[in-house]
């Protein structure tokens, strides 16, 4: 989609600076705002416009003067110098202090002003890009453990980059084999952080009875079988990050405990009444919907707008095309590589199969069908046949 180039114009005659408007605006790309003095001119000059065109005979501030202090405000903002002086001496000035055009008034100037602003939107559009590319730019080395070339996972590489150097907390959404793991470890292992430790709590694999005393710790003799201090969770990601993976899954009194730690920074151990200060950066990950289950009352309101600082959102391998084959490939390379078997490949009727089938189990599903396939198959390439796909689960 194309962006409005937004033109001032500087002119104090009022006739002429209309027939300017009028003559600009007949394109629709165009947006044009008039003024008759410079003082006019820099009390809204905050609007950052593209391209300014000055009269050279203006009162108070000349049109040299504004020129000056608009290069000297931002140097990008391309200018034209509109003037009855056919001096060269003066073009010359005017083009030294920055104009990119110097046009004389005469019955062409409405032409000519055109093609100049024609030309120095080309200029613009052309510059929008590159800064658009580059802001596109990724860092493929650095996210390595992330494989995938489709949109979406461009997409949240972009986001990921977005917070190297944040201790923002994040929320990384998506259904139950999606990587959100990777992506905790790449967002740890690319932020300040990384020569710290990277502690991965699976919330819904511990049993109730022990979540507490697994993430904040406990004295010894706190409760029956404590015969031991016990750190925690957050004392080890001290300095690091702790993730809690399956956070929709916590009951609901410990979500009142873990807001507590998220707003004090600090935790007490069962069996202590001491502090203890805490640098943890958190990352929560889930694959159930957490605003549903706050409507649900199964997870506190306002510890799901405290998780949210940052949210990314993964998709489903079923929604990333291509993406299944290179990882399909990746994870066959590495099994057999680890299991010490000749090295094997997926015929082209194998690689169609795959990537037509709907992975309901997402990434962990193709990784176990991977390896299984690898098994089964007798020679050094993967035909359909040695396909078992997992059957779909109503």
């Amino acid at each position: 989609m194309r962006k409005i180039i937004k033109i001032f114009c500087v002119e104090d005659d009022l006739m002429y600076s209309k027939m300017i408007k009028l003559t600009l605006e007949k394109n629709s790309d165009y947006e044009v705002k008039v003024f008759s003095s410079g003082e006019e001119l820099f009390n809204n000059l905050g609007e950052n416009p593209d391209i300014i065109t000055i009269d050279y005979n203006l009162p108070g501030l000349s049109g040299l003067d504004v020129l000056r202090r608009v290069q000297k405000y931002n140097p990008e903002i391309s200018t034209i110098i509109v003037s009855g002086q056919e001096e060269v001496s003066v073009a010359v000035e005017c083009y030294r202090e920055g104009a990119n055009y110097y046009i004389i008034k005469n019955p062409n100037t409405f032409a000519e002003l055109e093609q100049c602003v024609g030309k120095l939107t080309s200029h613009i559009q052309l510059r929008r890009e590159v800064d658009n590319l580059k802001d596109q730019i990724i860092d493929r080395h650095k996210y390595s453990s992330i494989i995938g070339e489709s949109q979406s996972v461009l997409k949240t590489i972009s986001l990921l980059q977005k917070i190297e150097h944040t201790n923002i907390q994040v929320l990384v959404t998506g259904e139950s084999g999606t990587g959100k793991e990777v992506i905790s470890r790449a967002i740890h292992y690319n932020s300040p952080r990384k020569r710290k430790p990277f502690v991965a709590v699976n919330v819904a694999a511990i049993p109730e009875d022990l979540i507490e005393s697994e993430l904040f710790g406990h004295e010894k003799g706190a409760f029956t079988g404590a015969n031991s201090k016990r750190i925690g969770k957050f004392e080890e990601a001290s300095g690091g990050t702790i993730l809690l993976d399956e956070i929709g899954e916590m009951d609901i009194s410990l979500q009142t405990k873990l807001l507590r730690v998220l707003q004090e920074e600090s935790v007490c151990r069962i069996g202590s009444n001491k502090e203890i200060k805490i640098d943890a950066r958190v990352i929560a990950a889930t694959n159930k919907n957490l605003a549903q289950r706050v409507k649900e009352g199964k997870f506190r309101e306002d510890l799901y707008y405290r998780l949210q600082g940052y949210i990314i959102e993964l998709s489903p391998l079923r929604d990333r095309g291509n993406d299944v084959l290179l990882l399909a490939r990746n994870f066959l390379q590495e099994f057999c590589t680890q299991s010490k078997i000749t090295p094997k490949s997926f015929s082209r009727d194998a690689l169609e199969a795959m990537l037509h089938h709907n992975w309901p189990g997402n990434i962990r599903e193709l990784k176990s069908f991977v390896e299984r396939a690898a098994l089964i198959c007798d020679g050094d390439k993967i035909e359909v046949e040695d396909l078992m796909f997992s059957p779909s689960i109503a």
